[in-house]
C-alpha cells in the first residue's frame, strides 16, 4: 500500500473497548479511544505510525468503553479530543477517565460539518443511553465512510448515512434469542433491547438491506457481544438480509486488495484483536 492510500483499521471493537483509525499512513484520526493509550500507540507503531500522525480523536459518546484513554491522549500527548458540549460534560463525569480534559477539548455542533486531517466530518444523532451519542460520515478522496457503534432504535438519519456511504461500520451487538435465553439479569436484557440500547443482528441486517445500494464496498459489523452473539451467526444473519436486497457479497479479501467492482465485502470485527489494514480508495 502507498503512504497516501485511504485506509481503515479497527484497533478494538466491543464492550471491552472501542477504537478505530481512519486516514492515510501520513496522517489521520482516531474514532473513540476506549483502550489504553499504550495499546493504541503500540498498534500505531505496528502500522509504521505513532501519535504524531493523529490529528484528533472523534468521540461517539461518553461510555467508558469508548473514552477510557481520551484524558491521557488529550492532556499528555496533546491531541485534540472532539465531541459535542453534552458529550464533553459526560466525559467530565465519567470516573473511568482518570485524567480529566482541560487544554485538549475541541467542540463541534451535531449536524454541522467541519474539516479535520483533510477530511470533511459530518455528524448525526443516534439513540443510545449515554449523555449524547453521535454517528459520523466522513468524506475523503471521493469516498464516504460511516460509523454507528451503539444504536438503539433506527432513525431516518442512520438510514440516510447508509444510503450515501461506501464504507460502513455498524453495530450488530446481539442475537435476540441468545440474549433472551442467556445469563444476563432481566434489567440488563431490557436495557439492551430498549430503544436506547443496542442493535441486534436482525435489525442491523434489515437496516442495511432497506438502504442498500451498489456503491457500498465494505460493511464491517462492530460491537459484537461476547455473551450474546457469535461472529459467524452475525455474518449469517446479515448476509441473508443483504443478499435478499441484491448484494453480491464476498467474505475474504487479501491484504492491500480493493473490493472488486460490483462486490460488497462483509466482515465481523473482532472484539479484542486488531483488524487487518483495509484500503478504501481504488
Amino acid at each position: 500500500m502507498e503512504k497516501t492510500d485511504f485506509i481503515f483499521r479497527c484497533l478494538a471493537s466491543g464492550s471491552s473497548g472501542n477504537c478505530y483509525y481512519l486516514g492515510t499512513f501520513e496522517k489521520g484520526i482516531l474514532i473513540d479511544a476506549g483502550i489504553s493509550a499504550r495499546t493504541i500507540n503500540h498498534l500505531l507503531k505496528d502500522m509504521g505510525m505513532d501519535f504524531s500522525k493523529i490529528m484528533g480523536v472523534l468521540v461517539t459518546h461518553d461510555h467508558a468503553d469508548h473514552i477510557r484513554a481520551v484524558g491521557t491522549i488529550g492532556e499528555k500527548v496533546h491531541i485534540p479530543i472532539y465531541a459535542t458540549s453534552l458529550i464533553h460534560q459526560g466525559i467530565d463525569r465519567n470516573y473511568g477517565v482518570s485524567v480529566k480534559l482541560r487544554t485538549s477539548r475541541a467542540y463541534f455542533e451535531k449536524g454541522v460539518p467541519f474539516e479535520l486531517a483533510g477530511m470533511t466530518i459530518n455528524t448525526f444523532g443516534i439513540s443510545h443511553d449515554s449523555t449524547e451519542c453521535v454517528g459520523y460520515t466522513i468524506d475523503f478522496m471521493g469516498e464516504r465512510f460511516m460509523i454507528a457503534t451503539d444504536c438503539g432504535e433506527t432513525s431516518p438519519e442512520l438510514a440516510e448515512a447508509i444510503r450515501t456511504s461506501n464504507h460502513i461500520v455498524i453495530e450488530a451487538n446481539h442475537d435476540e434469542d441468545m440474549l433472551l435465553n442467556g445469563p444476563y439479569p432481566t434489567y440488563l436484557k431490557q436495557r439492551i433491547l430498549s430503544p436506547r440500547g443496542h442493535q441486534s443482528n436482525m435489525v442491523c441486517g434489515e437496516m442495511l438491506a432497506e438502504n442498500f445500494h451498489e456503491g457500498i464496498r465494505h460493511v464491517f459489523l462492530c460491537h459484537l457481544s461476547e455473551e450474546n452473539n457469535d461472529p459467524e451467526l452475525a455474518l449469517k444473519t446479515v448476509t441473508e438480509y443483504l443478499e435478499s436486497a441484491g448484494a453480491d457479497l464476498i467474505h475474504t479479501l487479501a491484504a492491500g486488495e480493493t473490493v472488486p467492482e460490483g462486490k460488497t465485502y462483509l466482515h465481523a470485527l473482532d472484539r479484542l484483536s486488531p483488524s487487518p489494514i483495509f484500503k478504501f480508495n481504488k
